[in-house]
């Protein structure tokens, strides 16, 4: 698995990394043994990026992933970046000194970790980005030790570049993939410039991509899939990148026929991001370790050519931009 350097942390990630939401909620149920062998198949398979988040399941990603490193002894191999504030009313003045400590201190408990290698912001409301004491409380938990790093998980492009013009800003997660290729245009090029590293996420449109829906696939009561497709309980953007259903099943399926032989419709995906400049770590999903060790084989599957790269392009052009690049 390749490995990159990941910004200002002085630390390497894996091109493709492990995105843990499903490991605590809104995904369908996992069991803790079915979570322990999918992290235990990504790192395996060379990833050492894991992100997860308070808030997933309240915690529980956090633990189990706190307690697959202190069984596998990978403390300090893996890079974990967990993120925190949506367990917290959406209010900016949330975002104090004292609430980043208390919620640091639950995560490094979950952990079982002195230092945390990573903390984003997660999503909080736009004023956040701008208010000078976060940045400021933020350096505070480096200076003390409880976090080695910040960054920020942002909805929208204009959010990061608010916060990638912030010295102390080392990552910057957004929603990147190819039917939201938004970022590409100053994200990425800014981001790259400032030698902060970018965390792609939802790279698979919440698996659209994979090219394995259907018009009568049916998703989980508690799936997010089922429960969020028009925004009833967060940012619709994060639900199949913000497409509605049809045009996603139809734009999918003409992206699957571009997959060459040998290569995933998900593959084809996840090597799109990887070969966007300024993109350190993708991270999909996975709910069974078959999802894991297909999606790291990705890593493997050759650069896009010119004319690849040129027809994905069309594809969204023609089908998906008028729905989504002006929104986020």
């Amino acid at each position: 698995m390749e490995q990159r350097e990941f910004g200002k942390v002085e630390r390497r990630a894996s091109a493709i990394g492990l995105g843990t939401w499903q490991l605590g909620a809104d995904w369908g149920d996992v069991s803790d043994d079915d979570a322990l062998a999918i992290l235990r198949a990504a790192v395996e398979s060379g990833v050492t990026f894991i992100d997860t988040a308070d808030v997933y399941g309240d915690g529980r990603s956090e633990r189990i992933i706190g307690r697959f490193l202190k069984e596998s002894h990978s403390t300090g191999d893996v890079l974990v970046a967990t993120k925190m504030g949506r367990r917290a009313p959406q209010h900016p003045a949330e975002f104090t000194l004292d609430n980043f400590r208390a919620w640091t201190d639950r995560s490094r408990a979950n952990l079982g970790v002195d230092r945390l290698d990573l903390v984003q912001l997660h999503c909080p409301p736009t004023a956040v980005f701008d208010t000078d004491a976060v940045y400021d409380a933020l350096d505070v938990l480096v200076e003390e030790g409880r976090i080695a790093a910040y960054g920020v998980s942002v909805e929208t492009c204009a959010q990061a570049l608010t916060a990638i013009a912030r010295p102390g800003t080392a990552s910057v997660q957004i929603i990147l993939n190819a039917f939201r290729r938004k970022p590409l245009e100053r994200v990425l090029p800014t981001a790259r410039r400032a030698g902060v590293a970018i965390i792609a996420r939802v790279p698979l449109a919440s698996g659209m991509l994979s090219g394995k829906f259907r018009s009568d696939s049916v998703f989980p009561a508690d799936d997010h899939r089922n429960y969020n497709r028009h925004g009833e309980a967060f940012d619709v953007g994060e639900t199949f990148s913000g497409i509605d259903y049809p045009t996603g099943l139809a734009a999918s399926a003409e992206f699957a026929a571009l997959a060459p032989e040998g290569v995933t419709p998900a593959q084809l995906a996840l090597r799109w991001v990887m070969d966007q400049p300024g993109v350190t770590t993708v991270i999909p999903g996975a709910t069974t370790v078959d999802q894991v060790r297909m999606n790291s084989r990705a890593a493997a599957v050759p650069t896009l050519s010119a004319a690849a790269l040129t027809t994905i392009q069309d594809l969204y052009d023609r089908r998906i931009r008028a729905l989504v690049h002006h929104r986020w």
